[in-house]
């Protein structure tokens, strides 16, 4: 392909990279190290009461931002390094709590509590996501041509539904008296809280993740199965390999490179855990690293944001992905040697 005619191809596409990607990532990067803030000034204000004979005046001292010409609120930006960082770690408590081998008292600072959350999330999920997806492919791949269809479209439902839509409905459905609740509750015989305590809604979020993913693992995992060779299968067949020893010797080493692919997709995905938070409103009882950026971002009182601690908050997100991708970024990685 001559260079002209590549880059009339690529060249859009890298554009829209630096863009939406590149050059975000790079100031989020860069507020992580500075923070902006408004200049204040104090002043004093009189204040007096009504009246004219009786009237009393009293003077106090204010703080307030200082406006420029057009009415904007000052502000500046100082570098404070790693500051930020440490602010969002909390590594003084964090020291205190290890020190006295409180895990509760980790689990009260909000970094580290979204963090063993987000991580147990996303490693609990991960095979389950895998394993339930190869299910579902095997149980399409095994299917008669007049139902297959019907089969892809049914396994396709939860992966079509919006995340915030369908963790809203899991949450209508346990929660209170909603009727799966109601269901539980009369074949147990005793009544249910699912949403009063934190275990039982980190239980519910995963089990929607299961059902929300898995589809997407299963397509994928289908159209691997269309490429086993079909001879390996039927000589397997004939020396008396079990269905087990087929899945285990042939159909998974086959669908290894899209397994890793899956996982990995899953891995990203999972480890910025936001819309279950929200949509389960566990807030109160589990937080994710995604949802405590968000909170940085939320307004105060006073309108500001914490945007370098959002920032740096972010960026630690990225490193956690970075460090989980890392084994299976190796595996890929040796077995494209291996090809070649």
């Amino acid at each position: 392909m001559k260079p002209r005619v590549f880059a009339a191809f690529v060249g859009p596409s890298i554009l829209m990279m630096l863009l939406f990607i590149a050059f975000p990532l790079l100031s989020v990067f860069w507020n992580s190290f500075n923070v902006t803030q408004p200049v204040y000034e104090t002043v004093e204000v009189e204040s007096c009461t009504a009246g004219f004979l009786e009237q009393t005046c009293t003077t106090e001292m204010k703080t307030r931002p200082i406006l420029d010409e057009a009415g904007e609120i000052v502000r500046q930006t100082e570098f404070v390094g790693l500051q930020t960082y440490r602010n969002v770690l909390e590594l003084d408590r964090l020291g205190e709590a290890l020190t006295s081998g409180s895990w509760a008292a980790i689990q009260n600072i909000d970094f580290w509590k979204a963090l063993r959350f987000t991580i147990m999330f996303t490693l609990v999920t991960l095979p389950l996501v895998v394993g339930f997806g190869l299910g579902i492919a095997m149980l399409i791949n095994n299917a008669s041509k007049l139902i297959r269809g019907p089969v892809i479209f049914v396994s396709l439902l939860p992966f079509i539904i919006t995340p915030v839509i369908g963790a809203l409905s899991i949450n209508w459905l346990f929660r209170g008296d909603g009727i799966l609740t109601a269901f539980l509750e009369w074949w147990l015989a005793r009544d249910l809280a699912l949403f009063a305590q934190a275990w039982t809604i980190e239980l519910l979020m995963m089990v929607y993740r299961v059902w929300h993913v898995a589809p997407f693992a299963a397509i994928i995992f289908y159209a691997g199965l269309q490429t086993v060779n079909q001879d390996s299968i039927e000589s397997a067949v004939i020396d008396g390999a079990s269905r087990w020893q087929r899945l285990r010797l042939i159909i998974i080493p086959h669908l290894m490179p899209l397994i890793i692919f899956v996982a990995m997709i899953h891995l990203m995905d999972s480890y910025r855990v936001f819309e279950e938070v929200v949509g389960f409103r566990a807030e109160g009882y589990v937080i994710s690293l995604q949802w405590l950026t968000y909170d940085f971002l939320k307004p105060d009182q006073a309108g500001n944001r914490s945007i370098s601690r959002a920032s740096a908050s972010a960026m630690l997100t990225m490193i956690g992905i970075a460090i989980l991708l890392v084994p299976l970024l190796k595996r890929t990685w040796r077995d494209h040697k291996g090809t070649r």
